[in-house]
Parts: C-alpha cells; sequence; structure tokens
C-alpha cells in the first residue's frame, strides 16, 4: 500500500509539472506560433516537391529522362538569362566609367586653359619676374601692390597645377578600370556565347525527346489516357498542397477572420503575351521562347519543379482559396517559399513546338478550376 500511494503521489505530481510547463510555454509558442507555421508550411512544400519527383521517377523511365532533359534545359536558359544580366551590369559599369572621362577631360582641358591664362596674367604683370620690379625705379607703394599681386598669382598656378596634377592621376586611373572593365565585358560575351550554344543543344535535345514520347502513343485513345493520367497526377499535387496550407492556416483562438478578398474578376494580368487557345481545365499562350512569364497577382510559391504532361511548373497560392498555375516552363526563376509580386517575372517561356504546346495557365478557386477568361482582362 505504501509503495503504490508513492507511486500514485508521483504520477501525480510529474501530471501537474507537465500542466504548468505547457500553460508557461502557452504565451510564448503564441508570439512564434505564425513564424513557425510558414516554416513548417514552406518545408512541407519542399518535401511534397521532392516526393513529387520521386514519384514521377518511379512511374516509369520515360518520364524520369522527361524531367532530367526539363531540368537541364532549365539550368542552361538560367544560365543565358543571369549571364545576360551580368552583361547589362558589366555595359552599364563602362558606360559609367565612360562618361567620368568625358567629363574629367572636359575639366582637364578647362583647367589647361585657366593655367594658361593666369601664366599669360603673371606675365603681364611683371613679365615673369618680381626682381624686375626690384631694380626698376616705381615707387614703393606700387612695388608692394605688385608683388602682393605676383605673389597671388602664384599661389594660385600652384594650387590649379596640383588640382590638374590630381586629375590626370584619376584620368589615368579611370583609363586602367576601363581596359579592366572591357576586357571583362569581352570574357562574359565568350561565356554568353558558350552558355547560348549550349541552350540551343538542350532545347534541341528536349523536341528530340518530346517527339520520341509523343511517337510511343498508338492512337488518340492512349494520347487521351495519357493526358487523364497527367490531369489527375495534378489534382493529387493539389490536394496535397492545399491539405498543407489547411493545416498551417487553421484558426488559432484570438485570431480575427480572413479579410474578404477585392474584386478582381477581369483585371488580372495575362501572364504572358500571344494567341491563347483552351486546353484542359485552363489555355495555352503561345509565348516567345525565352520570354518572361509573370505573376498574375500576389502569392507564395508552393511548387516549382516538373510535372509531367506539364513541364516546368509554377503554383502560386493567393490566399482565401485561390491558386494559380504556370506550365510549360523553360526555367523557372522562383522556389518554394517565395513570395512574388503581381507582374513579376517567375519563369520564362518554352518554344511552341505544336498545337498543343505555349505556356499553360490555369486558376483555382478551393481546389477547383475557374475559366482563366472570366478573371483575366480582356485579350486583345
Amino acid at each position: 500500500m505504501t509503495l503504490a500511494y508513492h507511486r500514485a503521489i508521483g504520477r501525480e505530481r510529474h501530471r501537474v509539472a507537465n500542466h504548468c510547463s505547457r500553460q508557461r510555454s502557452t504565451s510564448t509558442s503564441d508570439s512564434t506560433r505564425s513564424c513557425s507555421a510558414r516554416c513548417r508550411q514552406a518545408r512541407c512544400m519542399q518535401a511534397l516537391a521532392a516526393e513529387q519527383a520521386d514519384t514521377a521517377a518511379r512511374r516509369d523511365s520515360v518520364n524520369a529522362e522527361l524531367a532530367k532533359q526539363a531540368n537541364a534545359l532549365a539550368a542552361a536558359a538560367r544560365a543565358v538569362r543571369e549571364t545576360d544580366a551580368a552583361l547589362a551590369a558589366k555595359q552599364k559599369q563602362l558606360d559609367d566609367l565612360q562618361q567620368q572621362r568625358s567629363d574629367l577631360q572636359q575639366q582637364l582641358a578647362s583647367q589647361r586653359a585657366a593655367i594658361a591664362d593666369l601664366l599669360r596674367a603673371t606675365y603681364a604683370l611683371g613679365h615673369g619676374s618680381d626682381l624686375r620690379l626690384l631694380l626698376g625705379d616705381e615707387d614703393v607703394a606700387q612695388i608692394a601692390r605688385a608683388l602682393v599681386y605676383s605673389q597671388y598669382f602664384q599661389r594660385d598656378r600652384v594650387q590649379r597645377v596640383e588640382r590638374l596634377m590630381g586629375d590626370l592621376a584619376r584620368l589615368q586611373e579611370l583609363e586602367s578600370a576601363i581596359a579592366a572593365e572591357q576586357q571583362a565585358l569581352q570574357a562574359t560575351k565568350v561565356q554568353r556565347e558558350q552558355q547560348a550554344q549550349q541552350l540551343t543543344r538542350q532545347r534541341a535535345a528536349r523536341q528530340k525527346l518530346a517527339v520520341e514520347t509523343d511517337a510511343k502513343y498508338k492512337d488518340q485513345t492512349q494520347r487521351l489516357a495519357a493526358m487523364k493520367q497527367n490531369a489527375q497526377s495534378l489534382n493529387q499535387l493539389l490536394d496535397k498542397l492545399q491539405k498543407a496550407i489547411d493545416e498551417a492556416a487553421a484558426p488559432r483562438r484570438g485570431q480575427p477572420p480572413p479579410s474578404r478578398a477585392a474584386d478582381i474578376r477581369g483585371k488580372l494580368p495575362w501572364p504572358a503575351n500571344g494567341a491563347v487557345n483552351p486546353f484542359g481545365n485552363g489555355v495555352l499562350i503561345k509565348a516567345a521562347a525565352g520570354s518572361e512569364v509573370h505573376a498574375v497577382a500576389r502569392g507564395r510559391v508552393i511548387y516549382a519543379g516538373f510535372l509531367r504532361g506539364y513541364g516546368m511548373l509554377l503554383i502560386l497560392n493567393h490566399g482565401n482559396g485561390w491558386m494559380s498555375m504556370y506550365g510549360n516552363n523553360e526555367s523557372l526563376l522562383h522556389g518554394v517559399g517565395d513570395e512574388v509580386e503581381a507582374g513579376e517575372a517567375i519563369g520564362t517561356a518554352s518554344a511552341v513546338t505544336g498545337v498543343n504546346t505555349g505556356v499553360y495557365f490555369e486558376l483555382r478557386k478551393s481546389g477547383k478550376p475557374v475559366d482563366p477568361a472570366d478573371w483575366l482582362r480582356k485579350h486583345g
């Protein structure tokens, strides 16, 4: 009895201690819960992307090869884009240096002219010699004034010459910087040309693989079956993403209800430029290869990766149950967890290679597809 009694007391103390510990941690956890929820959501999205890639690789060897090739093409396209940005930055630096050189050369020309004028004035004052003033027969006051003027001109001449020498040294530094920048610019141009060739090869490989994959379908029935399977894969992915979003955004005690979204029907910008054709639950936009694909509204990236039937796919969560999808990208410019603004570039378009190709765009509300034409601006 005594042993049982002490064990019961010990269990009760342990329970009370745990309860008190939970109570003390409640206020601290409330202040960090929002951040922790976002972190958990980002980790969950990344895990889902990795799971999707693993599932795609196991689906069949063709799918794995498509994913591998799509990622290689995306890497090549990103490299060209980043080098183009570096070229633009280097060209701007070179232009700035050349402008500084031009301004300094004008300043030097002005200084040289001013020094020449000063020397002429000094010579006119006393033919360039203070000794002549002392040997002359002018009165003392005139000699004193002349000496003061002469000393003033000499000091001014020394100061101007010192500034001139400093500016000449600065000009020499600018010339060296310009030469170095020109060399760096030329090296970057060579790198860009090599990357462009690699991108061309990757695009050709992608087209060849797409043709080979399409040739495996014996008839239209098989193609439709594959499209249906691709759509099911997308739906399954979206269900998992929505579940993760819902769990992370579950209402907490004392939290106000979400605000009502503004009426944006018919006001959203198009994600890309080009002819539009309906396709599946969305549309295909015949955008130029390499052109930018833009977010139609502010949101957070919840998926960025390859999905068969949709190529390099990026999905944005806009809140209040809204999602937008951007497929068939050549490269993706953002990763899971990134916040993007309306109109911000999120990808670049793949080349149009057939009827059912182009940037794929789809909108969903609470998991259900909605007609993009009702929400996007009238297409001109």
